[in-house]
């Protein structure tokens, strides 16, 4: 491994020289000492914030790391971007501001690693949009780097059910077809969410922290530790210490972020029944490092890979219950092991994916969590690329845990999210039906929303499997049921769901990967003449500026 004596490989340019003396100032004000000056500068980028279980304990993960920075010889400076609450903003308007978190937490992490010339970084990220955008920034800036996850929640229980934030969800629909009394439906809501930590199931935050650590971009065994629990203070500490550690190797994150750990991602995700959100996500990575990650490598690698994965939405358990039982560390070993891991990828350890593993737990005996490769709940990914004549550039899919992966029925058409709620919970929508939601794609949304208020009424209401829905908006990693997202192109842009009308007849068929509206092209040729994009609302602040610069869903959805 090639090694280096010199470390402030971009503060030197702050630090060094008389010209430099008011810059010194500025950091002895803020605790630098005259040895500091002699030391690379780590960004520990904080996305801590009250506003959300998911972050609220990342101030007290910062500050561990910044020790372990400093037991290292580093000089840690912590500095804090924003986050926003999925679970909050779901919903409501404000849910149009979260995937641009992702785009402003990359955007402010760069721009204080790059003003400030920091040598080295470790960024902590809580909620969904926390990880893919402290990984960008990471990407971009290519400087020595380690994510660490701020960790699961653990589930709450009511009655001896265990519960999380969807069933919280779903009781809305539950109470509103009758099916719980009011005294359920607000016990429920009172014990999902009992401590910090982001939400527990197999959603976007545990996926998208599952994925980093197969990337090799955070410390073997992060990502399944809950957050209230010591061990995540402790890989804290280890994570300042490491980035001093890559400093000294030059190991840098596109050295690491490459195809072949994309593909190591993109199989964990298949193999746990990771969210849809993940492609887009890991496009959007990929394309920080100037990795082309394509739908057709989501594709290409569902169809080799088996789900093995109970965890919900599709199945039982939570990231706590996979902790308990090895964690994501034992699942890769097993992936290995089998050959569907590359072993020689490098990772953030300064070892190959391969060295991690030979260490890490094998996964416990008699667990029903992880089924056996010889056993697997379903052979291939539950992650499907459909397209068609509504999806002409792709549309994505996840048939976790289902029974039916076909429909075809007549479309009942939304051009909103809260349009289509109204109409589920005034139960206008029925058995057979097509729901189509349109103008919530990027640009069309704005924001690109996820449908989870919508899709839990449908499986509060006890008719996950008797309709379909497609969306040019996306879902959150706790929806199932026979769903379509990220319609591309989007109806804002043009794409052919712009012109469906109700009664028309389309079809999901998630085994032959189609999605189609039972019209001719030359008739949907003839109804997109007569089409004019929706006008924009906003036309001033942060949803005008991502409009103008949002790339589709296909490419990840990213403004640069």
């Amino acid at each position: 491994m090639k090694k280096q004596t010199f470390l402030k490989i971009k503060s030197f340019e702050m630090t060094e020289g008389d010209e430099r003396a008011p810059n010194r100032s500025m950091l002895r004000a803020v605790g630098f000492k005259d040895i500091d000056f002699q030391k690379p500068v780590i960004g520990i980028a904080s996305t801590w914030a009250e506003i959300t279980p998911c972050n609220m304990h990342i101030d007290e993960l910062a500050r561990h790391a910044k020790q372990g920075a400093k037991e290292s010889n580093g000089a840690p400076l912590i500095f804090n971007t924003i986050t926003v609450s999925d679970g909050i903003s779901m919903g409501t308007e404000g849910m149009k501001f979260s995937l641009v978190s992702r785009e402003v937490i990359a955007d402010s992490i760069e721009t204080v690693a790059e003003a400030e010339r920091m040598d080295g970084l470790v960024a902590i990220g809580g909620c969904d949009k926390n990880m893919p955008g402290c990984l960008m920034a990471i990407g971009r800036l290519n400087i020595p780097a380690v994510f660490v996850y701020g960790g699961t929640i653990l589930p709450g229980a009511c009655d001896g059910k265990i519960l999380d934030i969807v069933s919280v969800f779903e009781a809305v629909g539950q109470y509103n077809a009758k099916r719980i009394t009011r005294e359920e439906f607000q016990a429920i809501e009172a014990h999902a969410i009992p401590c910090a930590g982001s939400c527990g199931g197999m959603y976007t935050a545990n996926t998208m922290a599952s994925a980093i650590e197969a990337l090799g971009m955070s410390l073997p065994g992060g990502a399944s530790i809950p957050g209230t629990d010591p061990r995540k203070e402790e890989e804290c500490v280890n994570a300042g210490q490491q980035v001093v550690d890559l400093l000294k190797q030059d190991l840098r994150p596109r050295e690491i972020m490459t195809l072949k750990a994309f593909e190591n991602a993109i199989t964990l995700v298949m193999v746990l029944g990771g969210s849809t959100n993940a492609v887009l996500h890991l496009i959007a990575m990929a394309k920080s490092v100037g990795v082309k990650l394509t739908l057709a490598d989501f594709q290409r690698i569902s169809d080799k890979t088996p789900y093995l994965a109970d965890l919900k939405p599709g199945g039982r358990y939570v990231m706590s219950d996979l902790d308990r039982v090895g964690g994501v560390s034992a699942v890769l070993k097993m992936l290995w092991k089998a050959g569907f891991i590359h072993g020689d990828c490098m990772t953030v350890t300064g070892k190959t994916m391969a060295e991690n593993l030979k260490n890490a737990p094998d996964l416990k005996a008699n667990q029903e969590i992880i089924r056996p490769l010889s056993r697997p709940r379903h052979k291939t990914g539950p992650i499907v690329i459909l397209k068609g004549n509504l999806a002409p550039d792709g549309a994505v899919c996840k048939i976790a845990g289902m029974k039916r992966l076909k429909i075809t029925g007549p479309a009942k058409v939304f051009g909103s999210e809260e349009e289509t709620l109204k109409a589920i919970l005034q139960s206008k929508v029925k058995k057979g039906d097509v729901v189509v939601v349109r103008y919530e794609g990027p640009k069309g949304g704005p924001g690109m929303r996820e449908m989870l208020a919508v899709t839990s009424a449908i499986i509060g209401k006890g008719l996950g499997e008797e309709i379909g829905l497609i969306t040019d908006g996306r879902f959150s990693g706790g929806t199932h049921g026979l769903v379509v997202g990220h319609i591309c192109p989007e109806a804002q842009a043009g794409g052919p769901i712009a012109i469906v009308k109700e009664g028309d007849e389309i079809t999901i068929d998630a085994e032959k990967r189609e999605l189609s509206v039972a019209l001719s092209q030359r008739e949907i040729e003839r109804r997109l003449k007569s089409w004019e994009p929706k006008e924009s609302q906003y036309e001033t602040g942060v949803l005008a500026k991502y409009i103008k610069l949002v790339a589709s869903a296909t490419d990840g959805a990213v403004t640069c």
